[in-house]
C-alpha cells in the first residue's frame, strides 16, 4: 500500500486515481496526525508526501512529518512532493532520509516511473557474501550478467559488480566514483548493458570539456539560425539519449551556470532545443561519474547540493588500484593477450617474476597507466617475454617503481598450471619459507615485499610462521 500525505482533497483523489490505476494500492491522509496513525498501525510500502501543507494544530510541518515516519518505520521509502521555489526544502528532506523528491506539477509516467525506481531499490534483497573463493563468485556474477572487459576478482570489485546486478534493472540514477583510471566508465556501461534499456542509445558526454556557454546547445540542440554560428540543424547529446542511457562523465567539473540548468532537465524530464520553444519529453536513465569529492566542492559552493542528491540516489565507489592489487597480474594478463592479436606476436607473454614485481608497484594512474605501461613495454622492448627490467624501462617519466634487490629465478617459482593467482601466491610464500628456514627478513627480501606486506599475506592465506 502506498500512502499519500496531502492536504489538497483534489491531489489526494487524483494521486489515488492514478496509483490504482498502475497497481498500486493507496490509501490518502490529510494531514500528519492521520499519516502518522496509519504509519503506526499498517506501515505502508511508501508514502508519497507534500513538502507543503500548512502547520496544522499539532505544529508539525513537513519536515517534521517525515523525520517522524523515518522514526516510527526507518525501512518505509519516503517521495517528497514540492514546488520548484521550495528545492532547498526538498534537499534538507533528503539529508533527513527521503528516497527522492519530485516537483509540481509533475508529469503523470515520470512520477509513477519514480516510485517503481524507489520501491526496485529499497525492496532489493540485502546483499549476502558468498563463501565460495573469489574466482568462482567471479563466474557466478558473470553467468547472471554481462560485465564484458571488467577484469578482476578482488572483494572490493565484487561488491561492486553485485551493487551493479541489483540496480541495473531500475531506472535510478547512479553516482560512480573514483580515481583517474579506475574504469568508471566501464562500470556505467555495464549498468546499461545489464538495464532494460541495453537495446537503446548510451550516449557519453564529458561534462568537464563543455563550457557554460556551449552547454545548452550541446546537451539541448539548437536550431539553425537560432544564433549568430548556427548554420545547420544541431541533434543535443539529450535528444541522442532519449529512450536509453545518458553517461555525464566529469559531473564534478561542471559549471555552475549549467549546473542549474542540468537540474531543472534531470527534475522536468523536459527540455527545449535552442531556436525551438516547444517543450520535449525525454525518457533517460542518468549515471554521472566523477574523480572528485562532490560532497566536499557542496561544502564549498562550488556543486549543487540539490543536483548532487537527483544524482546520487545509488553511489557506487571504484576501489583504487592500489587497494586491489592480486588483481594486478590479471590485468597484465588480459591487456598481453589483446596485444598479442593486435601485433600478432602469437608468443608474446610475461614472466611471473614480472607479474609478481608489478604487484607491489605504485600506479597512480590505476589501470589506464598499467595499460599503456604495458603496451609501451610489448612496443619498445621487442621481447617475447616480458621481465620487470622491461616494464621499469618503459615507465613514465618520475614513475617511481622499485625493482626490488633480488627476484626469485624462475626454478624457485612453482609452475602456474591450473591454480589460481592466490594458490599460486601462497605456495610461492611456502617454498620461500622453507628454503630460508623461516627466516622473515630473508624471505620478504627474496619476494619483494617489505615485511609488513608479508605479514598480511600470512594472515590472508592462513600461513603459520616463527618471529
Amino acid at each position: 500500500m502506498v500512502l499519500i500525505v496531502d492536504d489538497d482533497l483534489a491531489i489526494r483523489t487524483s494521486l489515488k486515481l492514478l496509483l490504482k490505476q498502475a497497481g498500486y494500492p493507496a490509501q490518502a491522509a490529510a494531514g500528519p496526525a492521520e499519516a502518522l496513525a496509519v504509519v503506526c498501525d499498517t506501515p505502508p510500502r511508501l508514502v508519497l508526501m507534500d513538502m507543503n501543507f500548512s502547520l496544522d494544530t499539532s505544529g508539525y510541518d513537513g519536515l517534521t512529518l517525515l523525520r517522524q515516519v523515518k522514526a516510527l518505520a526507518p525501512e518505509v521509502p519516503v517521495i517528497l512532493i514540492t514546488g520548484w521555489g521550495s528545492i532547498a526544502l526538498a534537499v534538507e528532506g533528503m539529508k533527513a532520509g527521503a528516497a527522492e523528491f519530485v516537483t509540481k506539477p509533475w508529469h503523470n509516467e515520470a512520477l509513477l516511473q519514480t516510485i517503481r525506481t524507489v520501491l526496485a531499490v529499497r525492496e532489493t534483497p540485502p546483499e549476502t557474501e558468498p563463501a565460495d573463493a573469489p574466482a568462482r563468485q567471479r563466474r557466478q556474477l558473470d553467468q547472471q550478467f554481462q560485465f564484458k572487459d571488467i577484469i578482476g576478482q578482488d572483494a572490493q570489485l565484487l561488491h561492486v559488480l553485485r551493487q551493479v546486478g541489483q540496480v541495473a534493472a531500475t531506472d535510478a540514477a547512479v553516482l560512480i566514483e573514483g580515481e583517474s583510471g579506475t574504469g568508471k566508465e566501464l562500470i556505467a556501461e555495464a549498468i546499461h548493458r545489464n538495464s532494460q534499456r541495453k537495446n537503446q542509445a548510451f550516449v557519453k558526454v564529458n561534462l568537464g570539456g563543455i563550457s557554460s556557454s556551449l552547454f545548452e546547445s550541446e546537451m539541448f540542440g539548437h536550431r539553425r539560425g537560432a544564433f549568430t554560428d548556427a548554420k545547420t540543424d544541431r541533434v543535443g547529446r539529450f535528444e541522442l539519449a532519449n529512450g536509453g542511457t545518458i553517461f555525464l562523465d566529469e559531473i564534478g567539473e561542471l559549471e555552475l551556470a549549467s549546473q542549474v540548468k542540468l537540474l531543472r532537465v534531470l527534475q522536468d524530464r523536459t527540455y527545449e532545443v535552442l531556436g525551438d520553444s516547444k517543450p520535449r519529453r525525454l525518457d533517460i536513465r542518468v549515471i554521472a561519474a566523477t574523480n572528485r569529492n562532490l560532497a566536499e566542492l557542496v561544502s564549498q559552493g562550488r556543486f549543487r547540493e540539490d543536483l548532487f542528491y537527483r544524482i546520487n540516489l545509488i553511489s557506487v565507489r571504484l576501489p583504487a588500484l592500489r587497494e586491489r592489487p592480486q588483481d594486478i597480474p590479471l590485468l597484465t594478463q588480459h591487456f598481453v593477450d589483446k596485444l598479442r592479436a593486435t601485433y600478432q606476436r602469437p608468443s608474446l607473454k610475461v614472466s611471473t617474476r614480472a607479474l609478481h614485481w608489478l604487484r607491489e608497484q605504485p600506479l597512480p594512474g590505476n589501470i589506464r597507466e598499467l595499460k599503456n605501461m604495458v603496451e609501451r613495454a610489448v612496443l619498445v622492448s621487442g621481447k617475447e617475454e616480458l621481465g620487470p627490467e622491461d616494464f621499469q624501462a618503459n615507465a613514465l617519466p618520475g614513475t617511481a617503481l622499485r625493482l626490488p634487490a633480488h627476484m626469485p629465478t624462475p626454478g624457485e617459482l612453482p609452475t602456474p598450471g591450473t591454480m589460481t593467482l592466490d594458490e599460486l601466491e601462497a605456495q610461492m610464500i611456502r617454498q620461500s619459507l622453507a628454503h630460508y628456514e623461516g627466516n622473515i627478513s630473508r624471505v620478504a627480501k627474496a619476494l619483494g615485499l617489505s615485511r609488513g606486506a608479508l605479514y598480511r599475506r600470512f594472515e590472508k592465506h592462513g600461513i603459520p610462521y616463527d618471529e
